[in-house]
């Protein structure tokens, strides 16, 4: 398998495109397409086979849930259960852009996504061609980096195809990712007003703080 390598405009997808990449996610395909970060594996979250792709590809530790990309904060409410007020605030203050928040999971999500955590992870990217396609396909999509395990993240379609080439259909170039720097991952799943950063990444930890003070 050689990969389609399907140039999208970054700033403004075409919608063709668009639903092109929508086809290839609907009949269960894997594709790698440009988020603010690095490039990300796309599948249908609800797709059991699809997932487990994505575990195959990058020979991913199974017990490590994947992160999902929305179109817009409200569709987390569908996504999540108990959603509170620091949610809110983060979501306010630095949706979209590279900040993964971690919430209780709601019963719409297979287990699998999970990884059995009960736990879901979800972003608002910047990217305007992940956002499109999210919103043409109605669902969320997986977002977990286009690269194989102990590889460098990919900031370019060039390099997702070096990795990942042979192993998937489908790659959007959409030109070099915006920053270089992984997402900040703050876990709000403790309820309360509790939170922890998991991972400190374009978003300094401070600014987590400030928007969470009361």
């Amino acid at each position: 398998m050689t990969a389609e390598i399907l140039r999208i405009h970054p700033d403004e997808p075409e919608p063709e495109q668009i639903a092109r990449v929508v086809r290839a996610l609907a009949a269960g395909q894997v594709a790698a397409l440009p988020t603010d970060t690095f490039y990300g594996l796309a599948v249908d979250p609800i797709n059991l086979r699809a997932v487990d792709r994505i575990y195959e590809v990058k020979t991913r530790a199974r017990h490590k849930p994947l992160s999902l990309l929305i179109s817009e904060t409200a569709q987390a409410y569908g996504l999540a259960r108990d959603i509170d007020t620091a949610f809110d605030r983060l979501a306010e203050r630095f949706w979209p852009g590279p900040l993964t928040i971690v919430v209780k999971a709601g019963t719409r999500l297979p287990l699998r996504v999970t990884a059995n955590t009960g736990n879901v992870a979800l972003r608002v990217p910047e990217a305007a061609i992940a956002r499109a396609v999210v919103a043409s396909l109605g669902l969320p999509i997986t977002a977990t980096s286009a690269n194989l395990r102990g590889m460098p993240e990919c900031t370019d379609a060039a390099s997702v195809s070096e990795q990942l080439g042979n192993q998937i259909p489908l790659i959007v170039d959409g030109g070099p990712t915006a920053r270089s720097t992984a997402t900040t991952i703050v876990d709000l799943s403790g309820g309360g007003l509790s939170w922890m950063i998991l991972r400190e990444g374009a978003i300094p930890t401070h600014e987590i703080a400030l928007a969470l003070q009361h």
